[in-house]
């Protein structure tokens, strides 16, 4: 069942305890057994970005409390903006109403055993090991924040000399290589370079006279850069140039230096790097503490055949 017949599954069941809540079994919603508020009073607090997190049972489902933490993280998944939502008892109620459809649901299947099927079972494992990963990713990247010294450092070590150089070029993309000559030929006749690239291009830019605008060469394809950087500026190039996209005569319009970005410029993609180093470390830390044993039998042929070659 995907995620949207699922919540249409439980906003039905909704419906129908909104129409049975007098009902055998059902609570009134003017006066919970827990003191919880009527429907025409908010659930969550008013004011805040987020649902409170008290841990106060708003009611319990066949014993199973539901705690103002559990709502407020339902109600963030099920609401495009919880924060103006808290003013909304009836929606509250409704969401409420949703989990509690969401519980009903899971304990009959735990008390049919479905939690016990392999496929469910290694689910949930799953689902729990990742969020306990990322809680445990957030807590170690918390206690463990980059200081100026190692912005520094690594700034220093990657950036501090980093010069790079710009071109501002256009370009006549062609599909055979005879053409793109062709091209060539008329611009050594006095032909003029953005007037051929509209009439000739089968790229995207030939409309716009081949402009390229300025770019690095780290925005190009290797063989066209390589060109572009043995070219002299105001010259274009004198045998067709091959990539991946066709046949390219350039025109090398102008280029100029660019000096090293300042760390703060850079300071995003520092901390990227940082943080990834720290998380490498942890996980490395956390291995070398951790027996690790492989079933020798489940390996990959090739594996075995190569540990089998390495040991003869």
């Amino acid at each position: 069942m995907n995620k949207l017949t699922f919540i249409t599954v439980l906003s039905c069941c909704t419906l129908l305890i909104g129409c049975n809540q007098s009902g055998d079994g059902a609570t009134n919603s003017a006066q919970t057994d827990t003191g919880q508020p009527a429907a025409d009073s908010p659930i969550l607090p008013v004011d805040g970005e987020q649902p409170a997190l008290s841990p106060d049972v708003l009611l319990t489902v066949n014993g199973q409390p539901v705690s103002r933490t559990l709502f407020g993280l339902y109600f963030k998944e099920r609401v495009r903006d919880p924060a103006k939502a808290n003013d909304n008892p009836q929606l509250q109620m409704k969401v409420l109403n949703e989990l509690s459809n969401l519980l009903i649901l899971s304990q009959d299947a735990e008390q049919k055993q479905l939690d016990k099927s392999a496929e469910v079972e290694a689910t949930l494992t799953l689902f729990r090991a990742k969020l306990l990963t990322q809680a445990a990713i957030q807590r170690h990247l918390k206690e463990h924040q980059p200081t100026e010294a190692d912005y520094q450092k690594l700034y220093d070590a990657e950036y501090a000399n980093k010069s790079s150089i710009e071109f501002k070029a256009r370009h006549i993309l062609l599909k055979e290589e005879e053409k793109a000559k062709e091209i060539i030929a008329l611009l050594q006749q006095g032909g003029d370079f953005a007037e051929l690239a509209k009439t000739h291009s089968t790229g995207p830019t030939g409309a716009n006279g081949g402009d390229l605008g300025w770019f690095d060469s780290e925005q190009m394809v290797k063989p066209f850069a390589d060109a572009v950087q043995a070219m002299e500026k105001g010259k274009y190039s004198e045998a067709p140039v091959k990539t991946q996209f066709g046949w390219h005569v350039i025109l090398l319009e102008d280029s100029r230096d660019l000096p090293a970005p300042s760390l703060d410029a850079v300071r995003s993609e520092l901390t990227t790097r940082l943080q990834q180093q720290v998380l490498a470390d942890y996980i490395q830390e956390l291995r070398a503490k951790t027996k690790l044993h492989y079933n020798e039998q489940q390996k990959p042929a090739k594996e075995k055949a190569a540990q089998a070659s390495g040991e003869s």
